[in-house]
């Protein structure tokens, strides 16, 4: 499954939200520099849909803050 993702780095606290069937919008602690941001948002993607880190994926969007997601 394929999920965009708009990114909200650096913010008070870590939460994931559904926007629609496939876009939600994550907020994470983690400050958008070096790939810790998209770390953070694969960490909560995998938290969210209840797998491991490995089945999460960044497939485009690496310095954007639209990003996409793929899950499997």
């Amino acid at each position: 499954m394929k999920v965009f993702v708009k990114a909200k780095a650096g913010q008070h606290q870590e939460k994931v939200e559904k926007i629609s069937d496939n876009s939600f919008a994550v907020s994470v602690t983690a400050r958008a520099e070096k790939g810790l941001a998209n770390a953070a948002i694969t960490r909560a993607l995998a938290a969210y849909f209840g797998v491991s880190q490995s089945k999460v994926t960044l497939v485009s969007g690496y310095t954007s803050k639209t990003k996409l997601f793929e899950i499997s």
